[in-house]
């Protein structure tokens, strides 16, 4: 009886010519060729390709599967594993594109800079008070050459609280008047600003109310300039500042003793040269000469003081108008424009209290702005309208020079004609 597996050649006399236990042979007994015997699920191996098999039968090597692994390689106790790595030499490794990267870049900071100032423009003009109708002035000059501003600082109280009228030496009347008015035109031979007493002597023409719309006629009657606002408001103000110069309005500006102070301390003071101390128990001005910061409490009393100076409401207009130029020219300046933790309150203060025509863009305040900053930067002038006398305690007007200076406005041109 052959105890050896079937398909095994050769007899047990002939096993010291074959590997095995017990063989002297130099191979282990683990490397014999068996070309008849394969282990079970392991199919036989040829040159690289299949053969021999049934149909449907599948090696396994279009799948990478050897020996009976299991499908995603691995050791067949697991499920499998990861695949092996690809052969061949590594993919290149690119140096970044600096250029491409510096483009986009730019192209991002641009889209946000400009999606910032979209917002912010159209944020601040619907914050404008658009609430003067210029169309309800009658008998208009015509206009000339450049943009004329009415720029008026009234005394209204409103929004404030009774302790902020009593810190701030406003009082308490109703109401609101004028307590400062200024032109200013803004042309091609640079800006000129031109205060308007609020004493100055007159004639209030005939006008159209602002409310009821009833026609009121010319009576001839004459009286302070502040009184026709007083009257019926920012309309009868413009209309008798036409009137009393034929220089066209086109622009319509006001602000409140609340904003002005506002204004100021949202940009953290303005620097002023005070040549001569005054003091002033009802505007509550209390100032030593040089140079100094003043607050928004100290700039009001600073632009309200009348009762100090020997020339009255002239010298206070003359200190309107430096301490207004020294306010434009502190506030445009890359430190509060490009800094939106000034930028944004010294705005927000303003706009809240500011009121306009309704024919006002942001763009043309903004100009304004720019032109009353140029004042004090060497391209402008500033004066007052020039006063040949006074009757009744009112300042009055020199006609003749104040014809000359509105045909020089009119026609754009160098003013040359001088105020006191």
């Amino acid at each position: 009886m052959n105890d050896w597996p079937d398909g095994w050649t050769g007899d047990r006399d002939n096993r010291g010519d074959r590997y095995g236990r017990g063989s002297a042979g130099a191979q282990p007994e683990g490397a014999r060729a068996m070309p008849h015997v394969q282990p079970r699920g392991v199919p036989r191996q040829s040159q690289g390709y299949d053969q021999g098999y049934e149909p449907g039968y599948d090696s396994g090597y279009n799948t990478g599967q050897v020996y009976g692994s299991p499908p995603g390689g691995g050791d067949g106790r697991n499920g499998g594993g990861p695949p092996p790595p690809p052969s061949g030499p590594p993919a290149p490794r690119y140096a970044p594109d600096w250029r491409r990267r510096i483009k986009i870049g730019a192209l991002t900071l641009v889209v946000v800079v400009l999606g910032v100032s979209i917002g912010t423009y159209f944020w601040a003009d619907s914050k404008l008070q658009r609430e003067v109708d210029l169309s309800k002035v009658i008998e208009r000059p015509e206009a000339g050459d450049g943009t004329n501003y009415l720029i008026v600082g009234s005394d209204s109280r409103e929004g404030m609280s009774a302790e902020e009228k009593k810190k701030l030496h406003t009082g308490s009347a109703d109401g609101k008047r004028t307590d400062s008015m200024m032109i200013l035109h803004d042309g091609s031979n640079g800006p000129t600003l031109i205060s308007l007493p609020r004493d100055s002597n007159v004639t209030i023409p005939s006008f159209r109310g602002s409310e009821s719309g009833k026609l009121f006629p010319n009576t001839g009657r004459q009286t302070k300039l502040n009184a026709a606002y007083a009257e019926d408001g920012p309309e009868l103000l413009v209309r008798t500042v036409e009137f009393n110069t034929g220089l066209h309005i086109d622009h319509y500006v006001e602000i409140g003793f609340a904003g002005f102070a506002n204004i100021v301390d949202a940009i953290g003071g303005v620097e002023i040269d005070i040549p001569k101390a005054f003091k002033d128990k009802k505007s509550g001005a209390d100032f030593q000469a040089g140079k100094q910061t003043l607050n928004g409490e100290q700039s009001l009393a600073f632009v309200r003081t009348r009762y100090a100076f020997a020339n009255s409401d002239l010298d206070r207009t003359k200190n309107q108008q430096k301490f207004l130029a020294a306010l434009a020219s502190q506030t445009a300046t890359p430190g509060t424009i490009l800094n939106p933790f000034k930028l944004y309150p010294t705005m927000g203060a303003g706009l809240d209290t500011l009121i306009v025509d309704k024919d006002m863009s942001l763009w043309s305040l903004g100009q304004m702005f720019f032109a009353m900053k140029g004042v004090t930067g060497g391209d402008g002038k500033s004066m007052n309208m020039p006063i040949s006398g006074s009757v009744g305690g009112n300042l009055v007007w020199d006609k003749a020079k104040v014809k000359e200076l509105v045909n020089q406005l009119n026609n754009d041109e160098k003013v040359t004609v001088s105020g006191n």
